[in-house]
This record gives C-alpha cells, structure tokens and sequence, in this order.
C-alpha cells in the first residue's frame, strides 16, 4: 500500500507533457515592395506583407519582411515578422509569427516560430511551431501548437 502511495505522489509531481494541437489549412499572401535605401545598400530588400489564412486558423495577418542574396542562382535568405488577427479552432485572438529562412543553391531551411508572450485574447500563452508548404502554387500551413496557460 505505502508502494503505491509513493507512486502516485511521483506521478502527480511530475510535469504534465504540454498536449500539442495541430493546425493544417492554406494562406494567401499579398507581398508589397518597400523602398529602402538602407536595405538595398545590403543588397537586400523589404516588403510589406499580408495574409489572408483559412482552415482551423482563419484570420489576417500583416507583417514586415527582410531579403537578401540571389534568389535567381538559388541562394538567398529572409526574416518576417507576422501579427495574425483571427480565431484557431475557435478561440479568438492573436499572436505573431518569426520566421526565418536560408537557400542555398536550391537547398533550403526554414524555421517559422510563434513568438513567445504574443497571443491575446483567448490566444494568451500560446506557443508553437508552423510548417509552410507550397503545393501546385497553394501556400500551405501545418502549425503544431500548445494553449497550457
């Protein structure tokens, strides 16, 4: 009996694992160039963007988006910023995108975050990861996400 009162107590001080979500759905992105000699001095770029996403998020988003390199010979790289107004599976709020991408000579990385202390609104404390795809010319989101406040 005192064997597993011992247990159950470990059990119970032992973290809860977060309890991931998951998110698929498609976005539409309106890019808008940015003169800015500051940037174009790094041979680079800026750009406004907005986006319009569907599915379990569904909302807008605008944001801010930096590049450089050489895109014709494969080789380049951004960062965005992204605020999303809207609701995720339901829950009304916001919460804001970083992202970050390289290609070099057509291999590419990219890593897309949610940046922490961001959500509002029944968003609050979310954290989480999102994947992007382009699938026959559709921009695609996979975003893996946690609510635990």
């Amino acid at each position: 009996m005192r064997y597993l009162l011992v247990l159950a107590a470990l059990a119970a001080a032992e973290p809860a694992e977060a309890a991931m979500h998951h998110a698929t759905g498609s976005f539409e992105v309106t890019m808008t160039p940015v003169d800015d000699p500051a940037i174009a001095a790094l041979a680079g770029a800026r750009w406004t963007l907005t986006k319009t996403y569907a599915g379990p998020l569904a909302g807008r988003a605008h944001g801010v988006m930096l590049s450089a390199g050489d895109p014709k010979v494969g080789s380049a790289g951004y960062v965005v910023y992204e605020r999303i107004d809207g609701t995720l599976d339901g829950r009304a709020g916001s919460f804001s995108l970083a992202h970050s991408a390289t290609m070099d000579k057509g291999a590419s990385a990219m890593q897309v975050a949610i940046i922490p202390g961001s959500g509002l609104g029944a968003l609050a404390g979310i954290t989480g990861t999102m994947a992007i795809r382009i699938d026959a010319g559709r921009h695609l989101y996979d975003l893996d996400y946690d609510l635990t406040p």
